[in-house]
């Protein structure tokens, strides 16, 4: 493939990924090509539910949203957003998410160098494409990202074990966090994230979350904030019960994504599944509890500077489904008392990144 270091691109569009997750993982390949590109005008296209990562990042100049459920519906939707990408002039486009619909509103935006992985039959609309061999579904989603930069000669060799994000909070989201939190200063926080996107295999019982918060709180004398989206409202109900005499905020589908980010800042410990908020806790450096089930904490475990996570080795682990097809006995092995342990610690002496307990 030919290399494009040295090339000093005016314009680059990014395709980023569509899950908040994913969108975290992908921020240290997005700071490898603004140091590769420093002269650059780098503007992302993201979906909406994602937009705000990248749009609080200094180093994008704009984020343009995809809506492929309103006016980029259909295949008119689509051709309408690559003349739309056609107007803006990109030289490089560098495909962070595989689809082969990002290679093809690439093409048709007339993007003379397109970058991204040879994946989802897109070679052909590819000028760039990079080779993704089964050993590369084995490192870390961060070194997944950025080993399309490596490829094209635009950033040092990936370490295998993952890169740590940095996630930037804008002004507003932080005054706003701090306003929210104002009749609780003084008292420690307990953020719960019990839902995930993925499917219920991610998803650690409710129960359990709340028998492990309410010890913590007990013991701490903690507020207990549980986050989430709207479609998550039901296990976060189910938590709120468990939880009597403890002060408790549902925020479930009650805040954006940048306020939600910026109160995660704020916490004292985060309890989650492997989910989009476990990774934005984890990079901000907010002690993160990761419960872990279906799937693998080689590829996505959280990184940063407070974390641990929890799992528990079966033959039929990680198998990477989004319902289980047994009775979820990964996660029935870890008791909310050994959770609670875990916390405990995080809380009183801290923990460093690689800590996974099995």
């Amino acid at each position: 493939m030919k290399q494009l270091a040295g090339v000093r691109p005016g314009r680059i569009l990014v395709r980023g990924v569509n899950w908040v997750g994913d969108a975290v993982m992908s921020l240290p390949a997005l700071a490898a090509l603004i140091k590769a590109c420093p002269d650059a005008c780098i503007d992302v296209l993201a979906r909406p539910w994602v937009a705000e990562i990248y749009a609080m990042h200094p180093g994008v100049s704009q984020v343009l949203i995809i809506n492929e459920r309103q006016q980029h519906k259909g295949l008119k939707g689509i051709l309408n957003l690559g003349r739309q990408l056609k107007s803006g002039a990109y030289e490089w486009a560098v495909l962070l998410q595989n689809a082969f619909k990002a290679a093809f509103l690439a093409w048709a935006g007339d993007i003379p160098v397109r970058l991204g992985y040879d994946r989802d039959a897109r070679r052909l609309l590819l000028t760039h494409p990079v080779p993704c061999p089964p050993a590369l579904r084995r490192v870390h989603e961060t070194a997944y990202y950025l080993n399309i930069l490596h490829q094209a000669g635009l950033a040092p060799a990936p370490d295998p074990a993952g890169h740590m994000p940095h996630l930037y909070l804008s002004d507003e989201a932080k005054v706003k966090a701090d306003d929210f939190l104002s009749g609780q200063k003084g008292r420690r926080l307990l953020g719960l994230a019990p839902g995930a996107a993925f499917g219920p295999a991610k998803c650690w019982p409710a129960e359990n979350f709340a028998a492990c918060a309410l010890r913590l709180a007990r013991k701490y004398d903690m507020a207990v904030l549980i986050f989430g989206s709207a479609g998550e409202a039901g296990s976060a109900e189910t938590v709120q019960k468990g939880l009597a005499g403890i002060p408790v905020y549902n925020l479930c589908g009650r805040t954006n994504l940048a306020l939600a980010l910026a109160l995660l800042a704020r916490l004292d410990l985060l309890l989650t599944n492997d989910s989009g908020l476990m990774h934005g806790a984890a990079a901000l450096g907010t002690p993160t509890l990761a419960v872990f089930g279906s799937t693998n904490p080689l590829t996505t475990r959280p990184l940063g500077p407070r974390v641990k996570v929890l799992r528990k080795d079966f033959a039929c682990s990680p198998c990477l489904k989004p319902v289980c097809p047994r009775n979820m006995d990964c996660f029935r092995a870890i008791t909310p008392q050994e959770a609670a342990e875990a916390g405990q610690i995080l809380l009183e002496k801290g923990c460093d990144q690689d800590s996974i307990s099995r």
